[in-house]
């Protein structure tokens, strides 16, 4: 269940955590996790009982499996399709999508846009990491798709900034931060190891660009 979402489980759950930190996240907050897999920023958020979460996926496997490690009854996580957010109106203070926008088409992005302005507070934000043409390593997938001509690959989807900064004018956000996937970004108070035995300490990135998002 923990390799179903890409691997290095532990890693990348505490840089997502670290971000949310980093961005104001605190006791009281209600994290929305769209894309939540099996777990990844969930198992770090568990030990912080002030925290509200949902989590959603449209895998009900993943779903299970991600509520059960948490261990947390006053969590809810659901299974969804659609582009549909199971949450209240102006009910979150942080909605995020990590290794999520990546395989939707923009059309599909976009509709999320609307989604989370719905569920997000004023001033609430929306988390979201994305692929570009304009970094390095974001090049060596798109390479690598146009290479594999096999029938039924997944959707690797890139976005331009520009795009992000015209769907946040045209939904109710404004662009906070868009952050470089391969330069170091995100505050880390702890080393972070990575299953290959590299190492990050005090600052840290996702390899995917981040976007932060302000709602009006």
């Amino acid at each position: 269940m923990r390799r179903a979402i890409g691997g290095e489980f532990n890693a990348v759950g505490k840089l997502e955590h670290h971000l949310l930190r980093s961005l104001g996240l605190s006791d009281g907050h209600l994290v929305v996790d769209v894309g939540c897999g099996s777990g990844r920023l969930s198992v770090q958020l568990a030990p912080f009982p002030g925290i509200r979460y949902v989590g959603v996926d449209i895998v009900k496997s993943l779903v299970a499996y991600a509520s059960g490690l948490s261990k947390r009854p006053d969590w809810s996580f659901i299974c969804s399709d659609g582009s549909k957010i199971p949450c209240g109106d102006g009910a979150a203070d942080f909605v995020c999508f990590f290794s999520v926008f990546t395989h939707l088409l923009h059309e599909d992005i976009f509709r999320y846009f609307g989604e989370t302005a719905r569920v997000l507070k004023p001033g609430g934000q929306l988390v979201f990491s994305f692929l570009e043409f304009r970094i390095p390593s974001h090049w060596t997938v798109f390479i690598d798709k146009v290479r594999d001509s096999a029938p039924g690959q997944h959707l690797n989807q890139f976005i331009d900034r520009d795009a992000i900064r015209a769907w946040a004018s045209y939904s109710e956000f404004e662009v906070v931060q868009l952050c470089d996937g391969d330069k170091p970004h995100i505050p880390i108070p702890e080393e972070i190891r990575w299953d290959s035995g590299a190492r990050m300490e005090s600052f840290g990135n996702l390899g995917q660009s981040v976007a932060v998002l302000r709602k009006h």
